[in-house]
């Protein structure tokens, strides 16, 4: 128990209500829109059959996570008008989407492609390329799936309840509901949890204002709170930061549909159609963050005081709220931990099954024997990431995610450029692959894991993101080398 916030049992049984129905719904996922589980595609992307409403809150389930509703108030809390950087970076993002994913989509449905390790085999050939393609998504995602347990564990610990047992209770149950029903599970249960978020949040930048004196006294608190503290902070950016924040919202957009979880929701879509459709609608949830991110004025407004700023939105919740309210926010913000968690530990499974097992260890695997690798590993998955937060500090988590992004990032190439030119090869790009990761790497470490690095002109100094740095110095070797070495043969489809 923790003394400075005992459980309360009113909020503690709204929590559990929700998380069952949220269980429930799991297990019967399996039924809906039924398919046989024993084959990959239905399983791991949910037969590609779903349409523009399902997608919608399928993308939205997994882009904007139960950590994103915790840390991005948490950073303008701490930081100020610099931890709106996410609010750039998803208004980017969509453009890019519906110019490049719809195309993606028709070579993928076309070629039978699961990952997007089986696009770059089937555009390039080869093994060693993709299973590389396919490691960079496996090692990117473990510590996102582990920042998805912080969320959850941060607004457990808000209820009152201390200790690893109700995390692991509630990603045991996670585990088994998606080993049962596959994509199914998390898409069903994206309705619940964006239908509760967008509940919360409203009620929250509603009500809070009216409670604390307005939006006018909520700026002005943090505006007077940022000047007393000094430093890079305050609610207008510092002209030191623009480099680094436009940076940081480009290189975050380019690398956000990379990663396994949104690239299997995008290839789960019924159609192209779909897709473009959704690139469309999917800015309602930018909306939905912009206004997430202001809870971290609200906090300062309210005098919110917390030893982590992690904490900072179960406290604001928990001064308030009544307890029922308390108990609703927490089992939307939990929940919002398990669909995007589900579907990371599935993009995950399905790349080492199509890509690393397959071809390095098991070709003549059976369609019902990949299925079934891919369910164990989605369980192997979802506990390495448990064990990770069990043992290990999270700041831990925090920083692989960071490199993972960065990281992420260096597999652009491959996917993206591969849509629209024939001048890249293995060599160039797995060359350039090679380079952006020891570059992104090397200068993430030699900042202390930190996300930018100051680049020196003369006198002038431009912070930038790492991992644009890096993924410059990829598309460069890529192209150098691709000029250079014979021209790559498109494997037979």
């Amino acid at each position: 128990m923790n003394d400075l916030n005992p459980v309360n049992p009113v909020a503690m049984t709204v929590f559990i209500a929700f998380f069952v129905l949220v269980t429930v719904i799991g297990f019967f996922a399996a039924r809906w829109k039924r398919g046989d589980l024993t084959q990959l595609h239905e399983w791991g992307l949910g037969g590609r059959q779903f349409g523009t409403v399902i997608s919608w809150f399928l993308v939205g389930g997994d882009f904007y996570t139960a950590y994103t509703v915790i840390a991005v108030p948490a950073l303008v809390y701490s930081v100020g008008a610099y931890g709106f950087f996410a609010l750039p970076y998803t208004i980017i993002v969509y453009p890019f989407v519906f110019a490049v994913m719809p195309k993606l989509w028709k070579i993928a449905h076309a070629k039978n492609h699961i990952t997007a390790a089986d696009y770059v085999q089937g555009e390039y050939g080869g093994k060693w390329f993709p299973a590389a393609v396919a490691l960079t998504g496996i090692i990117a995602t473990m510590p996102y799936i582990a920042l998805q347990l912080v969320g959850m564990q941060v607004v457990i610990k808000g209820l009152g309840v201390t200790g690893e047992m109700p995390l692991i209770v509630a990603f045991v149950i996670l585990a088994l509901y998606t080993y049962a029903s596959g994509l199914r599970a998390p898409a069903m249960i994206a309705f619940v949890k964006d239908i509760m978020i967008y509940i919360v949040v409203i009620a929250a930048v509603w009500l809070i204002p009216a409670r604390l004196g307005g939006y006018a006294h909520v700026f002005d608190a943090a505006d007077t709170y940022f000047k007393a503290k000094g430093g890079a902070t305050g609610i207008i950016l510092k002209p030191t930061q623009f480099t680094a924040y436009a940076s940081l919202a480009l290189g975050s957009a380019l690398a956000a549909f990379m990663y396994p979880h949104t690239m299997t929701a995008v290839l789960s879509s019924s159609s192209a159609n779909t897709v473009r459709k959704n690139a469309i609608f999917l800015p309602a949830y930018t909306l939905l963050l912009g206004l997430i991110a202001l809870l971290g004025y609200m906090a300062i407004a309210a005098g919110v005081h917390v030893k982590s700023a992690s904490d900072m939105v179960p406290a604001l919740f928990n001064t308030l709220f009544p307890s029922w309210f308390v108990g609703f926010a927490a089992a939307a913000i939990a929940i919002s931990a398990l669909v995007p968690a589900a579907i990371m530990s599935i993009g995950a499974a399905n790349l080492f099954t199509r890509n690393l097992w397959r071809p390095l260890v098991s070709p003549n695997i059976s369609p019902e024997g990949e299925a079934s690798t891919a369910k164990i590993v989605s369980l192997v998955v979802k506990f390495g990431a448990l064990l990770f937060i069990v043992f290990l500090p999270t700041q831990y988590a925090i920083d692989l995610q960071l490199l993972g992004g960065v990281w992420i990032l260096q597999i652009f190439p491959a996917i993206v450029f591969s849509l629209y030119t024939r001048r890249l090869n293995t060599p160039g790009l797995f060359l350039g692959w090679l380079v952006g990761i020891v570059i992104g790497t090397g200068l993430a470490i030699s900042q202390g894991l930190k996300p930018v690095f100051a680049l020196h002109f003369g006198e002038a100094v431009y912070p930038v993101y790492i991992g644009l740095i890096a993924l410059v110095a990829n598309i460069v070797v890529s192209f150098v080398v691709s000029v250079l070495s014979p021209r790559r043969v498109v494997a037979a489809a």
